[in-house]
């Protein structure tokens, strides 16, 4: 008889909440994540995975903040619903996602709009009433929240909407092929930890005395990587090049090859050759063929092998990352989440994932330890972890 887990269990959540969607035949999916946050990427493919696998629709168009066109997406999609990409964006932390949003809202009311799960936070009150006014004044907006929080505060303030609680889309892929725990794993731990505005300055690494502890953030941040978008750029400023759409496939190209092949490998060589051999025998290396501009999807699935292969080779890790938080539960690695900088990490681990016997949520710097030698003692028992 097979146990249901507790990530079978959030996945199983996840299809009843985004079963509110309803069947839908085609679609734009907006907001790609072009940039190096391995957790966006996570974010992107399960809604890719959910909506190509679980309701059966074309993906027509897919664009970043950079790369959008009305035009494209009009000759591609219609009137079509939009869906607009997850995560943790939507407030006045991150205002540039904000604004391309409020933007999609403003300018499309006459189809359907799709808010796939966020995390809502806003500083300040006058943007939070402003961004409501926005999509209130759309006629058929529906909005997913990913914590308790964040639905509370939609429902206060986005009276216009429709409202629903879902977990994050990465919990598509519980039971993905090729996830494993299983690797060379050191005797070290790993504290994987982001440096930006997120970051919560009260739990900082430097503080921590802990034999063989590695400090560093995701692998895709060593270094600074040129995506399509940078590249176009830079070919506009310096030949004035307007660039259609055969010359933009060689752009893409070019940039695929300088990143993967000259920034990435030699980087990481040997990331880079085992992530090679698993995405070409992967199950889902087909999966991205006939969707609109496969490379972006590829370029995700790289994206994730990378965040796998950095935490399978510790036998423990710290991270203030809701990413790390849940790439560790995809693949069954005990760790220590930590609070970023306001309620989102604590907000969705009270919401979805209190219950994983191998995670531990610590407030207080000082609990650390306990926290690991409990985890410890508990990696011992394999049973419990499910």
């Amino acid at each position: 008889m097979m146990t249901t887990t507790i990530p079978d269990k959030i996945k199983k959540y996840l299809h009843e909440s985004l079963g509110h969607i309803g069947a839908i035949q085609d679609c734009a999916l907006l907001d790609y994540p072009n940039h190096k946050n391995i957790g966006d990427h996570l974010i992107w493919l399960g809604n890719i995975f959910y909506l190509t696998d679980v309701l059966k629709t074309n993906i027509n168009y897919i664009a970043s903040a950079g790369d959008f066109s009305d035009d494209i997406m009009g000759k591609q999609v219609g009137k079509s619903p939009i869906l607009l990409h997850g995560g943790g964006n939507l407030g006045d932390i991150w205002a540039s996602a904000q604004r391309f949003r409020e933007y999609i809202i403003s300018r499309y009311q006459d189809r359907r709009i799709i808010i796939l799960p966020q995390s809502i936070y806003f500083r300040s009150q006058a943007k939070l009433e402003q961004s409501a006014k926005v999509f209130n004044s759309h006629p058929n907006l529906t909005l997913f929240t990913r914590d308790n929080y964040s639905y509370e505060l939609a429902t206060k303030h986005f009276w216009n909407c429709q409202i629903f609680k879902a977990p994050d889309t990465a919990f598509q892929m519980v039971g993905m092929p090729g996830l494993s725990s299983q690797s060379g794993a050191s005797n070290s731990i790993l504290f994987l930890s982001r440096t930006d505005k997120e970051s919560n300055q009260l739990i900082s690494p430097k503080a921590l005395t802990i034999p063989n502890l590695v400090i560093e953030d995701w692998v895709a941040y060593h270094r600074q990587w040129s995506h399509e978008v940078e590249i176009k750029a830079r070919l506009k400023k310096k030949f004035n090049w307007v660039l259609g759409q055969p010359e933009s496939r060689v752009v893409a190209g070019l940039s695929q090859f300088h990143r993967e092949v000259w920034q990435r490998g030699v980087l990481t060589p040997r990331e880079w050759w085992h992530r090679q051999q698993w995405q070409l025998s992967h199950d889902y290396n087909t999966k991205f063929d006939h969707l609109y501009d496969p490379a972006k999807h590829r370029l995700s699935l790289s994206f994730m092998y990378s965040g796998m292969y950095q935490l399978k080779q510790y036998r423990l890790v710290i991270t203030n990352r809701l990413h790390g938080h849940i790439l560790c539960i995809l693949l069954g690695i005990p760790h220590i989440f930590l609070p970023n900088s306001y309620y989102k990490n604590e907000g969705f681990y009270e919401t979805w994932t209190y219950e994983v016997p191998f995670c531990r949520f610590v407030k207080d710097v000082t609990h650390i330890k306990g926290a690991l030698e409990e985890l410890d003692s508990l990696g011992k028992n394999t049973a419990l972890f499910k």
